[in-house]
């Protein structure tokens, strides 16, 4: 239950209550293709190990993938000599799909899978999966490329999953260290309202469904494990490179083309100071400062090639307004993007128009200083010209940044933002089984300004 009681508009997590007898809190997936040699021995591992380790009742499912070995009948002893087995049976081929069938109609709060060769160390088990009992976390996963991981495996392996994994931090944006460790925990509240988005139904479905839950703003836990490689592992890597990089691009077009919902689920399962309304606290000022210096920094460079451009064939003066207005515009779209997370074309005339009053400003502060360059001396060279330049860009920047947050894109109220309804206007709910993200209502002004809502 929550022990703090500072404010906030989102619930908090929960800590998991105590199940009555026989529910369990974990359910550990064992997802298995023509395994027939394996599975017994680690099943019964894996089953010795909870039993002697974690504190609350269990479940361990296999998940056969439609084996044409003796893996359904190995799987069937397994659920009649030991109550805590279960087996399930698939007709279809894929680790994804199998996941998703089994956690869908799983009744334990805490969901889980590892790969039949037990390459992970089972002592990180009960580490992955406190975080989201504890209501802490929404993901867990355990991380073979964190600097207290121990690992044994070949440079081959080592080489294409690094490589992997810095395609995904660049492409996707993707902030977890390792996706493809075959060891990773969900809450079902959660893998609820994500499992309905995630498409794939094979190796790619962990990034996937990672990459959804981060963008959604879930807390992905990640705990650094031993892991030894399997040598007799059948996994075929360069099908598997080639299938997971198909996906990379599939799910980064999606989010580039905002055909995923991700901005109805933005923070729905749990408390997050972010969305605290607290007095006198500025809202993400640091990132946006951050955003702004970036954004600055090459609108300079790009403002001080353009004038040098211009002025070979204008004076000092034409060449500086020239510069400074298609600098201004570019720097104007720049912030209001990436700065201030302003989607969509809704507004974007108005918020130009404010930025060239801006400009303005800036343009009477730089031709200011020029102005008073000439007075000083007849004939300045261009590198001082440059100097003053500068000098005068810098106070026009700080000016910039503040008329950006206090009038051209300000943060809105909570009550423009959909904290508050609207007389007549209901809230819109989306529902996964019996987990609900709540939608705001939609105003006229959330066209103009996508912030709104988040």
């Amino acid at each position: 239950m929550r022990t703090d009681s500072s404010p906030g508009s989102l619930p908090a997590r929960e800590h998991l209550p105590a199940t009555g007898a026989g529910t369990p809190v974990l359910d550990v997936v064992v997802p298995v293709y023509n395994e027939e040699k394996d599975l017994g021995p680690c099943v019964r591992r894996l089953h010795e190990h909870l039993t002697r380790t974690f504190p609350y009742a269990f479940r361990i499912t296999v998940a056969d993938n439609a084996s044409t070995d003796a893996t359904e009948h190995v799987a069937a002893r397994l659920a009649a000599d030991l109550v805590e087995v279960r087996s399930v049976r698939l007709e279809q081929k894929g680790r994804g799909r199998a996941l998703r069938t089994v956690w869908s109609a799983s009744d334990a709060p805490v969901l889980a899978y590892m790969d039949v060769d037990l390459s992970t160390d089972l002592n990180a088990l009960l580490p992955l999966v406190a975080p989201l009992i504890s209501g802490h976390s929404d993901l867990a996963i355990g991380s073979r490329l964190a600097r207290s991981s121990r690992v044994v495996r070949g440079a081959k392996r080592e080489f294409i999953s690094r490589t992997y994994n810095l395609i995904l931090r660049g492409s996707l944006q993707a902030r977890f260290s390792d996706a493809q460790c075959g060891f990773k925990a969900i809450r079902r509240d959660v893998a609820q309202v994500l499992l309905p988005l995630v498409e794939d139904t094979g190796w790619f479905f962990d990034t996937e469904m990672l990459v959804l839950a981060e963008r959604a703003g879930c807390r992905i836990h990640e705990v650094p494990v031993d892991w030894v490689d399997d040598p007799d592992s059948t996994v075929h890597i360069v099908r598997t490179a080639t299938d997971d990089l198909k996906g990379v691009w599939r799910v980064g077009r999606a989010l580039a083309t905002g055909s995923l919902p991700l901005d109805r689920l933005a923070r729905p399962f749990g408390d997050d100071p972010r969305d605290r309304e607290l007095t006198g606290v500025p809202q993400g000022l640091a990132r946006q400062l951050v955003g702004f210096c970036v954004v600055g920094v090459l609108s300079t460079l790009f403002y001080l090639l353009l004038y040098s451009g211009f002025r070979v064939f204008a004076g000092s003066q034409v060449a500086n307004a020239l510069a400074l207005l298609v600098s201004a515009v570019a720097n104007t779209a720049a912030n209001r993007r990436l700065t201030f997370g302003v989607r969509g074309r809704g507004g974007a005339v108005r918020h130009q128009a404010q930025g060239l009053v801006v400009f303005g400003i800036g343009l009477a502060l730089t031709s200011g200083s020029l102005a008073a360059l000439s007075a000083a001396t007849t004939d300045p060279d261009h590198s001082t010209e440059l100097a003053v330049l500068i000098a005068a860009n810098l106070a026009a920047t700080v000016l910039r940044f503040l008329l950006f947050r206090a009038w051209v894109f300000p943060e809105t109220p909570a009550t423009e933002a959909g904290h508050v309804p609207e007389p007549g206007v209901p809230d819109q709910y989306l529902v996964w089984g019996d987990a609900t993200a709540r939608l705001q209502p939609v105003h006229p002004a959330a066209d103009t300004d996508p912030r709104n809502g988040r």
